[in-house]
């Protein structure tokens, strides 16, 4: 499995972090799609492809689904996706490649480990730092696992991989959900209908760089609650029931039959 491309999808706020991984993944082929309202500026990837915002905020599920091509397009037979936050481990690309080879009719997943502030990115300090977030599955380095049926719901679109024809096969991501939010547990659980295994890869660690952030994330609020909605209606559940939980205790949104939708003022 000797052809593959890394896809990333960045905009402005997150540049630096961009460029640092794209200083760690030198020497293999590199798509990033640019998701911001502006231009993107001149950056070290193969190939730029722009999807603006749509009508409700950043296209991240389309975004994917072009940078998939694009990548196609330069001949990578292995997808591999990263968070524009994301920096590859040393072993990160090694680990899928092998992974894939074993295992062509999979989506891979490797563990990720988020950095404090000012972390030294070279890949002693990464190795040092390694502490893979407890919510998922972390097998030892060169352990694959399958996950479980009730694992889909944990996977995350900040580190994954998967071969072209897997990701035909399913369709790649709902390009109805815009803005933050359900899309990756749409994907999953895509996935899990159409009998496509999901591997847990350990060693394949991405690391991922420290930003601010919120729990629960206020700035996505409408966006949670539109896509959670075309989430539910698709899948007769509601994903991110936790942050859901959270704004509702907080009175920003309140319980409606099956779902929820922001309280009254």
């Amino acid at each position: 499995m000797s052809d593959m491309a890394i896809v990333t999808l960045c905009s402005a706020p997150r540049l630096e972090h961009l460029r640092n991984q794209l200083r760690a993944t030198a020497g293999v082929p590199r798509v990033v799609v640019w998701i911001g309202d502006d231009d993107a500026p001149l950056l070290d990837a193969e190939s730029v492809v722009r999807v603006p915002p749509g009508a409700a905020g950043l296209r991240l599920a389309a975004a994917r689904n072009a940078g998939a091509r694009a990548a196609e397009a330069l001949g990578a037979r292995l997808l591999v996706f990263l968070d524009a936050d994301c920096v590859p481990g040393p072993e990160l690309v090694d680990r899928y490649r092998d992974a894939a080879t074993q295992h062509p009719d999979a989506v891979l997943c490797g563990p990720v480990t988020y950095l404090p502030a000012r972390a030294a990115l070279d890949a002693a300090s990464l190795r040092a730092a390694t502490a893979p977030h407890a919510a998922r599955p972390a097998p030892p380095a060169g352990t694959l696992q399958r996950a479980e049926p009730a694992e889909y719901p944990l996977f995350w679109s900040l580190s994954f991989a998967t071969t072209t024809a897997v990701w035909r096969s399913v369709g790649g991501f709902d390009e109805r959900y815009e803005g933050y939010g359900g899309e990756d547990t749409d994907f999953a659980f895509s996935l899990r209908r159409a009998g496509v295994p999901m591997i847990w890869v350990g060693g394949a660690d991405a690391y991922h760089q420290h930003h601010e952030t919120s729990s629960p994330p206020w700035q996505h609020l409408d966006d949670i609650l539109r896509n959670g909605a075309l989430f539910a209606e698709k899948w007769a559940e509601w994903p991110m029931t936790g942050w859901l939980e959270a704004f509702e205790r907080a009175g920003a949104i309140t319980r409606e039959n099956d779902g929820w939708r922001r309280a009254s003022v």
